[in-house]
């Protein structure tokens, strides 16, 4: 039986690909650099706020004086615009809601950074109290390691078999591969797509909010 659902964040339960666009294309503009079109950075992101300053960044200069600058702009710009157009997933918020009323521990793993992580949570969830909200933080390797995934276990005190790790995207699908007996649903609605998640070794998928409830529902009645 499960007892602990564990969520990636960006592209599973909020769309948040237009304020990162945003802030990405605001850090580039102040550093000299073109902008990029929203839908190119549905492959841009996933990877931690790094990565995706070099994948924004023209391959000649993802050098570090380069990074570090685009870090402080896009801080300093997402900081202030990160519900813009941010939104929750068209029935998100009753999934989770169906889940704490059903007793569900429910926690987030996230490779967006902690400080924004925590917030918009808070922003947009703020009824539902998650066991444990972990994102990209100094001296912590980010996923498909599964450091952040074995943190959150520990702390809530259940076992891989007990769990489900809902994301959208390789990175995701990797992450749950790399823990034996951890069960992983992939979105189809995020950024990346079901044809990606496969590739790395996700057999189940949830095409609305609600299959991810069916899915737990008919498993817990095995």
């Amino acid at each position: 039986m499960y007892k602990l659902v564990i969520f990636d964040l960006d592209g599973t339960l909020l769309n948040t690909i237009g304020d990162l666009a945003e802030s990405c294309n605001y850090a580039l503009k102040m550093c000299g650099y073109t902008p990029h079109p929203v839908e190119a950075y549905n492959y841009f992101v996933g990877n931690g706020i790094m990565k995706l300053f070099e994948q924004a960044l023209p391959q000649d200069a993802r050098d570090a004086k380069t990074l570090r600058e685009m870090k402080e702009y896009f801080l300093w710009h997402y900081e202030r615009n990160n519900a813009v157009f941010t939104k929750p997933y068209d029935g998100i918020i009753n999934l989770l809601n169906r889940l704490k009323d059903d007793n569900f521990m429910l926690a987030i793993a996230s490779n967006k950074y902690q400080e924004a992580t925590e917030q918009i949570i808070k922003n947009y969830f703020s009824n539902i109290d998650f066991v444990k909200v972990l994102g990209q933080r100094e001296g912590i390797p980010i996923k498909p390691d599964p450091y952040i995934i074995n943190e959150i276990l520990n702390f809530s005190n259940v076992a891989p078999h007990e769990t489900i790790y809902v994301g959208d995207s390789g990175v995701d699908a990797a992450t749950a591969l790399n823990i034996e007996g951890l069960t992983y649903i992939g979105v189809s609605w995020g950024f990346r797509s079901v044809d990606e998640q496969k590739s790395f070794g996700a057999k189940l998928f949830a095409n609305t909010p609600n299959d991810i409830w069916e899915i737990i529902v008919s498993s817990t009645q095995l």
